[in-house]
């Protein structure tokens, strides 16, 4: 099925032709990909980012230039570490003597958020993970590895002490030799004491400059409608201290276009200095999530950092036509960009120009997804009708979590669009539609709030499914740290299968 059948001809959006980049300030890694990291090994450059409660965990990225971004693969594709359960966060990178080592938070199995590490002879992977270096009570999170003065590597950290209304301190405390354990005594560097930092500092990212160590670090509120976050920096002539704040800061701030600019790594390229940083865009906020950015800064003559421009700016209209999907399912298997529930990892085969999805029977049923980049789009797909089993529902969803989703779901000869709030599943409408072989959905969303469902029985003639309002309100459906995800789904008895010919999503601004 074409793409062009999302949109009539009047709707159509007049799409500027292609234009060369006009600067380094923007985004890179679209759709919600929190807390970015970076680093330059050889002549390529690798960045990672939060996944948080999606898999397959920490997406891995290459690049030459910083600007164009190719989705490689993941530290952990298939199988989670055997210690840790949930809240994949903020990987960093550190690479010595040809090993490149992940640094990344995850939630130990019915305890506390702690900082880990994964490492491999490639940075592509395939990555063996050595478990968690440290879990204070109140949690552990933000790992960054960085040599002192005297080349001794050292692992820096935030406890996460605003998890229960406490300080949060920046720590640091040596590795050793393996890189995979803590040795010595921790050692606090600063924590939130300045009133634009709110109740947290976190974040942190170091670089060395001039004979300083600089500390790029975010403070305040990170996420969700209210948040407040920003970017600040200290310096230190050593490691462990002291550590001087800018006067000046926050460096990094939000402005009409962006918000809560934070979270980023240092990288440089030709001479010229960078934060790969996350944002929210403020046309779709919290429904899409902060995604990644680049922000070039230069060093004044106080030898402290100045972003040459201070907030982010607006994503060219050219990135939302890159950004349209159409996936038709070519090859034996489901490309790098779908996501899944972490545990809860579907079984699909791919052949044929067909997804064949594996149903489960729990609320929404099994779901593979894909990023959103705006709030307002519109997503099709084609599935087998007659074929579902009985009892068996497939269908197009907009999913924050497995616990909050809208879907429009096909199955016992019926077309339902599910409400699914905090696990609580109710439908919404339920109408019979006439035999037919495929089925084509449609979901239309305005903003990220408002939703409309429709189908076709032939691909060109839409009939809209009834709600009680014109549209359905969606604005309860992301988390306080992710954005929407568009998905297909398969609810009833596990050894059922649903069949999809595509999918397909047409971003609008």
């Amino acid at each position: 099925m074409s793409v062009e059948l999302l949109l009539t001809p009047a709707q159509a959006p007049q799409v500027a032709p292609a234009l060369p980049h006009p600067s380094y300030d923007q985004v890179v890694l679209p759709g919600d990909h929190p807390d970015p990291t970076v680093i330059k090994i050889g002549d390529t450059y690798w960045a990672s980012a939060t996944s948080a409660e999606w898999g397959a965990v920490f997406p891995l990225f290459s690049s030459k230039n910083l600007l164009d971004w190719e989705l490689v693969g993941h530290v952990f594709p298939d199988k989670l570490p055997d210690w840790a359960g949930s809240n994949f966060w903020a990987p960093e990178f550190y690479q010595e003597n040809g090993r490149t080592y992940i640094y990344y938070t995850a939630r130990k199995k019915g305890g506390m958020l702690c900082v880990a590490v994964a490492s491999a002879d490639h940075p592509a992977g395939p990555y063996h993970d050595h478990g968690p270096l440290v879990g204070q009570e109140a949690g552990s999170i933000d790992g960054f590895a960085i040599p002192d003065e005297h080349g001794d590597l050292y692992l820096i950290w935030k406890e996460d002490g605003n998890s229960c209304y406490q300080e949060t301190p920046i720590w640091a405390q040596r590795l050793n030799d393996e890189r995979t354990a803590l040795i010595g005594e921790a050692t606090e560097l600063f924590t939130n004491d300045v009133r634009w930092e709110g109740p947290l500092v976190e974040g942190s990212a170091l670089v060395r400059h001039n004979g300083w160590f600089y500390m790029f670090y975010a403070g305040n509120s990170c996420c969700g409608k209210g948040c407040q976050y920003a970017t600040g920096v200290a310096r230190s002539r050593a490691l462990l201290g002291p550590w001087e704040k800018y006067a000046q800061n926050p460096i990094l701030d939000s402005n009409d276009t962006w918000k809560c600019p934070g979270h980023g790594t240092v990288t440089e390229l030709d001479g010229r200095w960078f934060l790969l940083h996350h944002a929210y865009f403020k046309q779709s906020h919290e429904f899409v999530g902060r995604q990644g950015l680049l922000s070039e800064f230069t060093w004044n003559a106080e030898g402290w950092p100045e972003f040459v421009r201070r907030s982010p700016q607006a994503p060219p209209l050219t990135d939302l036509g890159r950004l349209h999907v159409a996936d038709e399912f070519e090859g034996s298997r489901l490309g790098l960009e779908w996501q899944w529930p972490i545990n809860q990892q579907p079984a699909t085969a791919v052949a044929n120009g067909q997804l064949h999805l594996s149903a489960e029977p729990s609320r929404l049923g099994a779901v593979v997804a894909r990023r959103t980049h705006t709030a307002t789009y519109k997503a099709a797909t084609t599935l087998d009708f007659a074929a579902l089993p009985a009892d068996t529902f497939a269908g197009l969803a907009a999913v924050g979590d497995p616990y909050n989703a809208l879907a429009l779901m096909a199955g016992n000869g019926q077309l339902q669009v599910w409400h699914l709030k905090s696990g609580k599943q109710q439908c919404l409408t339920s109408i019979f539609v006439e035999p037919c072989a495929t089925l084509t959905l449609r979901l239309e969303v305005w903003g990220g709030q408002r939703y409309r469902f429709a189908y076709s029985t032939d691909g060109a003639t839409w009939q809209p499914i009834p709600t009680e309002s014109f549209a359905v309100n969606g604005t309860y459906l992301p988390p306080w740290d992710r954005g929407v995800r568009l998905a297909l789904v398969a609810q009833g008895e596990a050894e059922a299968t649903a069949t999809f010919h595509n999918f397909i999503l047409r971003n609008q601004r």
